[in-house]
């Protein structure tokens, strides 16, 4: 049986919150990982993920497909995980989640390579979401350039790092009162090892070619369900106040210029309008982390664990009853 480490898998976006962790699940499996960033000078804190050469960096930026074809020249499979959650200069959803998913899709298929492309719950091209849309995009010139790519759409991904529950525990660590917009929009926060495990599961083999599968928690969680669970693991009581979305969307043309957790964009208000939730014809299908045979962890298993700095008195706080 070939060894895996005569495999190369190229991941793009490799140094984020995602990749860092597809990066170490591909290193446990014993793959070549090379990282395509556009800053590999900046994510040499992803070699210990794996032995003594296991993990190379280089650079590549996907609105130069000339250096997207330097970079996954010679692998085996490609994984793209590129995207943004905010727009800024160049860097738009169109031209990271659409035209630069294309360029991926492109050169992958020109070098013969397995592909599997993350996107996101959600992604329509009907959507009034910029974002929603540009995945959907990206989604459909992935599937015309490689009919066999696997596409996983995560929900709202959780996790150390991550710039979800975090960012509610940083805001609540500010302020005595926490804006609620869509307080009752539904979600099914999915832990970002559980996403990194389909991801090289796929890798594998083990994810059915051209499928695009739904990955979500074991939980569906409201919004205020989510940061009332954030507010009882740092042991925080904050006053929630339910924004309308015609308030937020107009608070949200000042806060998109705001910076760090306060960071607040007219798309991000339209994205809360919309339930992020595995759909039931990707459970009938099995298209789904059960699908795959991975049981999903939940927000309170997991979110502790790095939360608790957010505590008063950090990991030594006695939790309140």
């Amino acid at each position: 049986m070939a060894s895996n480490l005569e495999t190369l898998v190229t991941v793009f976006g490799g140094s984020g919150f995602l990749g860092r962790n597809v990066v170490r699940a591909l290193c446990r499996r014993d793959y070549r990982v090379r990282v395509a960033v556009r800053r590999p000078e900046l994510a040499g804190y992803l070699q210990p993920s794996g032995k003594v050469g296991q993990v190379h960096t280089v650079q590549a930026n996907l609105r130069y497909p000339a250096s997207v074809e330097a970079a996954l020249r010679d692998s085996h499979v490609v994984i793209n995980l590129v995207g943004i959650l905010t727009e800024g200069g160049a860097q738009s959803f169109d031209a990271v989640q659409a035209r630069g998913a294309e360029t991926v899709a492109k050169a992958a298929a020109a070098a013969g390579a397995r592909l599997v492309h993350v996107s996101a719950i959600g992604a329509d091209a009907e959507s009034p979401s910029r974002y929603a849309k540009a995945k959907a995009a990206g989604e459909a010139a992935v599937l015309a350039a490689v009919p066999s790519a696997t596409i996983f759409r995560p929900s709202v991904m959780f996790g150390p790092e991550d710039q979800f529950t975090n960012r509610f525990a940083a805001l609540a660590r500010m302020s005595p009162v926490l804006p609620l917009i869509g307080a009752e929009t539904r979600m099914q926060p999915v832990y970002v090892g559980d996403v990194a495990t389909a991801i090289a599961d796929a890798v594998d083999g083990k994810a059915k070619a051209g499928a695009t599968y739904e990955l979500g928690g074991p939980e569906v969680l409201t919004m205020r369900e989510i940061i009332e669970a954030i507010l009882a693991i740092t042991d925080r009581k904050r006053a929630l106040v339910p924004l309308s979305f015609g308030l937020a969307r107009f608070q949200a043309n000042f806060l998109q210029f705001a910076p760090g957790a306060l960071k607040l964009t007219p798309d991000q208000v339209t994205l809360l309008e919309h339930d992020n939730v595995v759909s039931e014809a990707a459970k009938a299908a099995g298209l789904t982390l059960e699908g795959l045979g991975i049981a999903a962890d939940s927000l309170e298993a997991i979110a502790p664990q790095y939360l608790w700095r957010f505590r008063a008195a950090g990991q030594f706080q006695r939790m309140s009853v």
